[in-house]
C-alpha cells in the first residue's frame, strides 16, 4: 500500500475503525468509511472530518446497493463492521448475529464480484473457553452451550472466518483474517462492557469499581495503535491471504490486579466491589479464565511485536478520559 489507494473501512466510526482510518489517511490514502453509527460515533472521526481524502457514508453494511457502489470504487477493504461488546451481545443477541454474519456475507459476495482484497476483523472470542494456553490459530475452538448468548458472538465470528476462508479457497479471493485480542486505547467506551474504560471512568469519579466474578480471570490487553499497524502490515503482505492471524499482546493481568493498578495510577479512592455475572448481566453467563495469544505466526509473517506495555496504555487512556 505504498502508492495512494482508495480504501473502504466498514465500521470505521467505531473504536478500532477510527484509529485505522486516521492511520490510513496519514499514510496518504483515500479512505471511505461506511458506518451505521449503531455503536460507532462521528466524534471518533473528528480529527479527520475536514480531510479532503476522507468520505463518510452513513449506512448499514447489510445494504448491498451501497456496498456495490463503494466496493466498486475502492482498492482494498478493511471489514470491521460488527456488533461488539459482551453487554451488547447479552442485551441484543439477534442484532449481533445478523450484523456479524449477514454483513460479512454481503460484503464478501460483492468484494468477490470486483476481486477486491479484504481484511476480515475477527475476535479472540472464537477460541471460546478453550484451555489450550496460549491460543494458536489452528487450535480447536471450545464453545459453551447455546443457552448462553455470549457464545453467539464467538460463533458468528467463527462463521465469518469460515466464509472468508471459503471465498479464498473456492474463488481465490484474497482474504486475510485478523483475530483481535482485547484491544484498548483512547475513544473506547465502557458502554458495551469493555473493562478498562469502565474501570478508569469509575476510578476517576471515586466510584466503586465493579469486578464481575472472582476477579482471578486474566486477559492480555493490546494497544489499538499496535493492532492497527499490524493489520495494515498484514494487508500489505503478499503471503498473508488465506490464513488467520492472532494480533494482540502476551502481557497477562488478572482483572482484580487491573483494578488495583488503575486505582493506584489514578490516585483514586474507589473501592473494589465483586458481583456475580448473573447480577451483572441479569442472566446466567459463561466466561473463560485465561486468554493468551500465541503470536508466532504474525511475528514470522510481518515481524510483529507489541510495542506498548500495559502501564503505558493505561496512562494514555487515563489522560484521554480526563480530557473528556
Amino acid at each position: 500500500m505504498s502508492s495512494r489507494q482508495t480504501i473502504l473501512v466498514t465500521g470505521g466510526a467505531g473504536f478500532i475503525g477510527s484509529h485505522l482510518t486516521e492511520h490510513l489517511l496519514y499514510a496518504g490514502h483515500e479512505v471511505i468509511v461506511l458506518d451505521d453509527l449503531s455503536t460507532g460515533c462521528l466524534a471518533n472521526l473528528s480529527s479527520v472530518a475536514d480531510n479532503p481524502h476522507f468520505t463518510f457514508v452513513n449506512d448499514d453494511v447489510q445494504n448491498p446497493q451501497t456496498l456495490h457502489v463503494l466496493i466498486q470504487q475502492c482498492d482494498l477493504i478493511f471489514h470491521l463492521a460488527a456488533a461488539v461488546g459482551v453487554q451488547l451481545i447479552v442485551d441484543d443477541p439477534v442484532r449481533t448475529i445478523q450484523t456479524n454474519i449477514h454483513g460479512t456475507e454481503v460484503m464478501l459476495q460483492i468484494a468477490n464480484k470486483f476481486r477486491k482484497k479484504v481484511l476480515l476483523a475477527s475476535s479472540s472470542e472464537v477460541y471460546g473457553k478453550s484451555e489450550a494456553i496460549p491460543f494458536s490459530e489452528d487450535d480447536d475452538t471450545v464453545l459453551g452451550g447455546t443457552m448462553f448468548s455470549r457464545w453467539s458472538y464467538a460463533c458468528s465470528k467463527a462463521i465469518d472466518e469460515f466464509l472468508g476462508l471459503a471465498y479464498y479457497q473456492q474463488y481465490g479471493l484474497p482474504v486475510v483474517i485478523a483475530r483481535f485480542f482485547n484491544t484498548v486505547g483512547p475513544r473506547q467506551t465502557g458502554q458495551y462492557g469493555m473493562v478498562i474504560p469502565r474501570f478508569i471512568e469509575r476510578a476517576l469519579r471515586n466510584a466503586p469499581i465493579m469486578i464481575y466474578g472472582s476477579g482471578r480471570q486474566s486477559r492480555c490487553f493490546a494497544y489499538v495503535g499496535d493492532i492497527v499497524s499490524a493489520a495494515v502490515d498484514l494487508m500489505n503482505h503478499p503471503q498473508a491471504p488465506g490464513r488467520v492471524y492472532n494480533i494482540g499482546s502476551t502481557e497477562e493481568v488478572t482483572i482484580e490486579a487491573l483494578a488495583d493498578k488503575i486505582i493506584q495510577m489514578t490516585a483514586s479512592k474507589s473501592q473494589k466491589k465483586f458481583i456475580s455475572y448473573e447480577e451483572a448481566y441479569g442472566k446466567p453467563f459463561d466466561d473463560m479464565m485465561r486468554r493468551v495469544p500465541c503470536l508466532d505466526r504474525i511475528n514470522q509473517t510481518i515481524g510483529y511485536e507489541p510495542k506498548t506495555n500495559l502501564d503505558r496504555m493505561l496512562r494514555i487512556i487515563i489522560e484521554d478520559m480526563k480530557k473528556r
